[in-house]
């Protein structure tokens, strides 16, 4: 991840509805929400949340995916995997262990494509 990504994408967090979507979408895992049952469990306007939704999309944060008249909304996982890689990956010298972060954090799990 460069500077600009990640800039984009922590811009697009920097906002309340579009942090709460973010983390109800990582509650649900790969699966994600429909963008309307992400606006009604935050109780936000469904064209307000649509708004919110696409700009985290853009941000490469969020994976959307036609379903009919529905859009499906989840996380990308390597997205956020790379963000949080990109903010840690000069602690302390190089060893995000000293600061108390997993190296599972910087790292692709074995198991990932």
């Amino acid at each position: 991840m460069n500077d600009q990504d990640a800039v984009s994408a922590l811009g697009a967090l920097a906002q309340d509805n579009r942090l709460a979507a973010f983390r109800l979408l990582m509650q649900q895992g790969p699966n994600g929400l429909p963008s309307g049952d992400v606006a009604m469990q935050l109780n936000i306007p469904p064209t307000r949340m649509s708004f919110h939704l696409t700009t985290l999309e853009r941000a490469g944060l969020l994976i959307a995916r036609r379903d009919g008249r529905h859009i499906h909304y989840s996380v990308d996982i390597e997205a956020m995997r790379a963000l949080l890689a990109f903010l840690v990956e000069d602690c302390c010298g190089n060893d995000p262990s000293v600061c108390g972060f997993s190296s599972s954090i910087v790292s692709k799990p074995e198991n990932a494509v």
